[in-house]
């Protein structure tokens, strides 16, 4: 994982002695990772590689938009499937669209 629970957790302002939700932000945070890098289109490692072993903030913060959307809204919204312009915007900057 590139998201770590703390870090999810301090996004979303939850304390880190609440655990109750810990399995469930666990799953957002999967769920997030796997998201973004079938949107990009890359391997993570490459970013990574590329990026001194991190994976590029733009990316990391469109994962803890996508959680903080995802446990906000556990419920469907609408009809609507298209990311919001914040994440797609930011996942966009990496995108590989010759692969």
């Amino acid at each position: 994982m590139y998201i770590s629970l703390d870090q999810a957790k301090a996004h979303l302002n939850i304390l880190p002695d609440f655990t109750e939700d810990d399995e469930y932000i666990l799953g957002l945070i999967e769920a997030a990772e796997q998201a973004v890098r079938v949107h990009v289109n890359e391997d993570y490692d490459k970013l990574a590689e590329n990026n001194g072993g991190c994976l590029p903030a733009p990316l990391e913060q469109a994962m803890l938009l996508m959680i903080g959307n995802f446990y906000q809204n556990r419920e469907p919204l609408g009809n609507r499937t298209e990311l919001p312009l914040s994440m797609r915007y930011l996942i966009d900057l990496y995108r590989n669209y010759l692969n």
